[in-house]
């Protein structure tokens, strides 16, 4: 399932440092000057979750496969870039591409690196960014909502459709609103504001890029991104992008030691995938075997054969059940023969919505 975050930002705020932490690469070069990344950079990430290597354990399983998630490390953005200065046109070009947004705001003070504004103060450059974003989407629909209006005067069915969604998402933008808090009445109107593919619609989490001493409790200004977020119904996470890249340094036998000497629990990046994961309203099913235990990225509601067909695009076509068994019953029976045994294993049909966790064998036509 091809799902990917642009990490977005003012130049100078973390972004490509925490990108090079995500990936553990040194893919996007980090350096104190804006526009350093030019190019989008793509990484994929696995997705953490402990659930896989307990699933692997009881089945014996030769090899782990997690499920991951895309991260598009973004040129920095100015203001202006809506009228192309910049890389204006290119930061919103690429952004429009992904699934969401993962805002970084420099939340620490560092006299050795320079800010494009002159000043720190993270809340101000979410607005900036989020205000470049809505003179994009303004400027784009001040042109398209009256002609869908005029081909549904015309009797056009589809126009009729967008030019409902796109006429709210329009009023929103000229309030100074994001399209995201757009309330689509339906689905043919949730499907014509998705395809519009409007920034502001993205969903967004933020990231706080705080120094090392802040990274486990967060600090003022961080605090201050957490208020704003929870205003606009967005979330936030609390990262030292500088920790990140020295964890991503270290062997993976030594990281939780190293964490520990800091007081954390586990790494932020950790954290970032899980809160995107969650964003992107994603969830995770499993298949288990002796030569692999893998995990399989699904959006929330899908029905088995959908499911069936992120292994091959066959599986959908050709699916006749899911022999079905919940994450607890398969540890609890230890394994499929034991929940089995116990009546834990279900045969479910095509209008099976699968859950967070399930362990899933497809059956297929030949």
């Amino acid at each position: 399932m091809p799902v990917t975050c642009g990490i977005v930002g003012l130049p100078n705020v973390g972004k490509s440092t925490l990108f090079n932490a995500l990936t553990e690469t040194a893919a996007a070069a980090a350096a104190n000057y804006p526009f350093c990344t030019i190019e989008p950079n793509v990484g994929a990430v696995p997705v953490p979750d402990p659930r896989l290597q307990q699933l692997a354990t009881i089945g014996g399983s030769a090899k782990v496969i997690e499920t991951q998630l895309g991260f598009t490390d973004i040129a920095g953005l100015v203001r202006g870039a809506s009228k192309g200065e910049g890389l204006g046109n290119q930061f919103l070009a690429n952004i429009r591409e992904t699934d969401a947004i993962v805002h970084v705001l420099r939340c620490f003070i560092d006299d050795d690196v320079t800010h494009v504004e002159g000043r720190v103060d993270p809340v101000a450059d979410a607005e900036t960014v989020e205000t470049e974003l809505m003179l994009a989407d303004l400027e784009s629909l001040e042109k398209r909502v009256p002609a869908l209006l005029k081909k549904a005067q015309q009797g056009d069915k589809e126009a009729k459709v967008q030019a409902a969604v796109l006429g709210q998402a329009l009023e929103l933008l000229r309030q100074g609103k994001p399209a995201r808090l757009t309330d689509p009445k339906d689905e043919e109107e949730a499907r014509a504001l998705k395809l519009a593919q409007l920034l502001t619609s993205k969903p967004v989490l933020y990231v706080c890029n705080v120094e090392e001493a802040s990274a486990s409790s967060g600090n003022a200004l961080s605090s201050a991104v957490e208020a704003m977020a929870a205003s606009v119904g967005a979330a936030s996470v609390v990262v030292s992008a500088a920790i990140e890249a020295e964890i991503a340094t270290i062997p993976p036998t030594d990281r939780v030691e190293y964490l520990e000497s800091l007081g954390l629990h586990e790494t932020g990046l950790a954290r970032v995938v899980r809160a995107a994961y969650g964003l992107l309203g994603l969830q995770t099913f499993f298949t288990v075997g002796p030569k692999e235990a893998r995990a399989w990225t699904i959006k929330r509601g899908t029905k088995a054969p959908a499911a069936a067909g992120e292994i091959h695009g066959d599986f959908e076509k050709k699916f006749i059940r899911a022999e079905t068994i919940a994450f607890d019953d398969f540890v609890s029976h230890n394994g499929e023969a034991g929940a089995k045994e116990h009546g834990r294993l279900r045969a479910e049909g095509k209008d099976y919505v699968v859950k967070d966790g399930d362990v899933l064998h497809f059956l297929t036509n030949a």
